[in-house]
């Protein structure tokens, strides 16, 4: 049972033909579009989920099921062995990356290694659920106004 994801953000970006158009152009907004794909994709899922992104964080970006963690001067790679290491049972992290080093440190660590190519089809394939916001938003103004009878 995976208790925890964790995703090699800009990997993931590179296999999904949408956002990489998009990353370079403007790397805030495709990591804001994968974050909230990734947030959608776990909302109704137990594990926890936490993307790494190398280099700084321009801005916040809110999400509500996962983690966004910026590596600074560090490599997302070297985060995620580093969490890897911390971790006190491996076998309950999935780790989402197609870098090599990466996929071979996790495997040899006993964590479970999906392929960002194989989850960008999971994210791809996954029914949008709504959030509360969405079905805030779908509401119209003659819908309400029939509710209160106004």
């Amino acid at each position: 049972m995976i208790k925890q994801y964790l995703i090699d953000g800009n990997n993931l970006i590179g296999k999904m033909p949408e956002l990489w158009e998009l990353q370079k152009k403007d790397k805030q907004s495709s990591r804001e579009k994968l974050a909230y794909k990734v947030d959608n994709y776990f909302i109704s899922k137990s594990p926890n989920a936490k993307i790494f992104f190398d280099g700084y964080g321009a801005e916040s970006i809110p999400t509500s099921k996962i983690r966004l963690q910026y590596c600074d001067k560090r490599t997302a790679d070297d985060d995620i062995k580093t969490e890897i290491m911390r971790s006190n049972n491996p076998k309950l992290l999935a780790v989402i990356s197609s870098d090599y080093s990466v996929m071979q440190f996790a495997q040899k660590s006993s964590c479970k290694v999906i392929k960002s190519e194989d989850f960008a089809r999971q994210l791809a394939g996954s029914k949008k659920s709504k959030t509360e916001s969405d079905a805030i938003k779908s509401i119209k103004n003659d819908d309400i106004k029939k509710l209160f009878g106004v």
